[in-house]
């Protein structure tokens, strides 16, 4: 009898420090949020490109062109960004009276991209002494493009261009990256010129 005695406190101080400990611990934890690393971008610095194609503009000091070689298609492009993962895919098309139907194409191309994006913004862009006019979409979502363009002398030239990443698109983990590389979007329109 007087070993029960004898474990009895034991077993109530016991269960008075287990509901303490629980009772304590009333704090709500809360799983930290998804982060992304960090892209130190470096300052926008460009160079002018003039090469056998028959237009010419400035790139980005961090973008490399690369002349595609397919027969049927002539002077296509892209301008890659390495360091970011992504790449601006240019195609050119000679205006045969067709201007029509290269426009419908590029806004069929641009509004394909409507099921995933959030808002489409088209801009117009005019330049009359160099002969360049066009539209700027800036596209906002989770899509496959985040901004494209198309520039046209209305006569001769019809020159398309489209931002990709490569990857899944996510628009908080790339936009950094994509405000970047739309800032060098609207540089290569301000200085196109068809030679």
């Amino acid at each position: 009898m007087r070993k029960r005695m004898h474990s009895l406190p034991k077993a109530i101080l016991l269960f008075c420090l287990l509901t303490f400990i629980f009772a304590g611990c009333k704090k709500n934890y809360y799983p930290k949020p998804y982060g992304y690393f960090r892209v130190d971008l470096p300052d926008h610095a460009y160079n002018k490109i003039d090469t056998v194609l028959p237009y010419f503009f400035e790139i980005s000091d961090i973008a490399d062109i690369h002349i595609k070689k397919e027969k049927q298609e002539k002077y296509w492009i892209d301008i890659l960004y390495p360091t970011l993962n992504a790449a601006i895919h240019c195609s050119y098309k000679e205006v045969n009276n067709n201007l029509y139907e290269l426009s419908e194409d590029t806004h069929r191309s641009v509004y394909k991209h409507l099921v995933r994006a959030d808002d489409i913004t088209e801009e117009i862009f005019s330049n009359p002494e160099r002969k360049v006019y066009g539209i700027y979409y800036e596209l906002e979502g989770n899509t496959a493009s985040v901004a494209q363009f198309v520039l046209t002398d209305s006569i001769r030239h019809f020159f398309r261009g489209a931002v990709y990443f490569n990857h899944v698109p996510n628009k908080d983990s790339i936009a950094p990256m994509s405000d970047y590389i739309k800032k060098d979007v609207i540089r290569l329109m301000e200085s196109f010129s068809w030679k």
